[in-house]
């Protein structure tokens, strides 16, 4: 096992943009696949982009709702149209 194939909890909160917390709760809940070692967890990193297309941050999920609104508002009538056909 190399060092450079894995990711710490922290590490992943970074990539994934969410807390420490947040990821154990992913790991606990086998959403993101972890090993323990000792006391600690290790992600391995081909996992981890896995686990970020289930993984959004309150933030980054608040900025697409936003998006979606706007379009929503903006294109409401065309979206509408383009369903019927």
């Amino acid at each position: 096992m190399k060092r450079a194939d894995y990711l710490t909890t922290m590490e992943a909160a970074k990539v994934l943009g969410v807390s420490r917390v947040a990821v154990f709760q992913k790991i606990k809940e086998g959403k993101i696949k972890a090993e323990k070692f000792g006391r600690n967890y290790l992600i391995a990193r081909k996992d981890i982009l896995e686990a970020a297309g289930e993984v959004l941050s309150d933030q980054r999920r608040k900025e697409l709702e936003k998006r979606v609104d706007k379009v929503v508002a903006e294109y409401g009538e065309a979206l509408r149209r383009l369903s019927r056909e």
